[in-house]
């Protein structure tokens, strides 16, 4: 039997808001094209920019240990993910978090940084030398960690993802922009939970977990106060057949069953 692949590191943000019915989170789905997770309801996120685990840029907020302890890595690792973070959100929502200092975060939304955004969905540059030549620093105070995920050993695809937290800014509102996704929205937290226990919106076990984590809190403010304050548990299941049902299974022996049919390159830590 093969070794299992090396999981690769990557970040999810899940942005929160409050809304008339309650704490709401911004869901997208992924377009049904994609290798990966295609059709399903996720949160924002992608893998980490090898570039950006040496570089030196800007950064306001916990420093890199905090981060590193955070989420069991190195300090080195820790920046690229945060890093992956803040890009993942300006790609997919053209959400900067970056500044000149402790100001409003930039605003995008105009066709010289369309250009930007655009640079970095084509690998021209990295965040790290987009905010070095911008004079920008990293807003790193305007996100929580939150959960921790890796791929079951048994998936040929596998990713080792850091779950951060983000309430936007005032007057800052995501855009429908991505290419990744056919349809974004805010949901209510309860209401989304709902949806994937009908199956009317098909989710991984992670985005479910995270959603009713996330169930518990009233307002985004708590939500934000809420957030781990020390080392998270990472949390890595395994796959497991049960009366020809392909099940999660959770380290505490907890079974979740996935709110779609799971099939190769399909990962359930996303």
């Amino acid at each position: 039997m093969s070794a299992p692949s090396q999981p690769k590191l990557a970040s999810t943000v899940l942005f929160v808001r409050d809304g008339e019915a309650g704490l709401e989170a911004y869901l997208i789905r992924r377009v049904k094209q994609m290798a990966f997770a295609g059709g399903m309801t996720a949160f924002p996120g992608g893998g980490v920019d090898p570039r950006d685990l040496d570089a030196e840029f800007g950064w306001i907020g916990p420093e890199a240990g905090f981060w590193a302890d955070a989420f069991s890595c190195d300090e080195r690792s820790a920046r690229a993910l945060v890093a992956a973070a803040v890009r993942e959100t300006f790609e997919e929502a053209g959400i900067l978090l970056a500044t000149a200092g402790r100001t409003a975060v930039v605003d995008t939304d105009n066709d010289e940084w369309e250009a930007e955004r655009q640079g970095l969905l084509n690998r021209e540059h990295s965040l790290s030398e987009l905010l070095e030549r911008r004079g920008l620093s990293l807003r790193a105070d305007l996100v929580r960690p939150w959960a921790h995920w890796i791929t079951p050993e048994q998936e040929p695809k596998r990713y080792n993802t850091s779950f951060f937290l983000m309430k936007l800014p005032d007057g800052v509102h995501p855009r429908a922009i991505s290419t990744e996704h056919d349809k974004a929205e805010w949901v209510g937290v309860h209401d989304a939970l709902a949806e994937a226990q009908t199956g009317v919106r098909p989710m991984l076990p992670p985005t479910i977990a995270t959603l009713t984590d996330l169930a518990r809190f009233g307002t985004a403010d708590e939500a934000m106060a809420g957030a781990p304050p020390r080392r998270i548990q990472p949390i890595q299941p395994a796959l497991v057949e049960i009366d020809g049902v392909l099940q999660v299974r959770l380290p505490d022996g907890t079974l979740m069953k996935p709110s779609v049919r799971m099939g190769p390159g399909r990962s359930v830590a996303d």
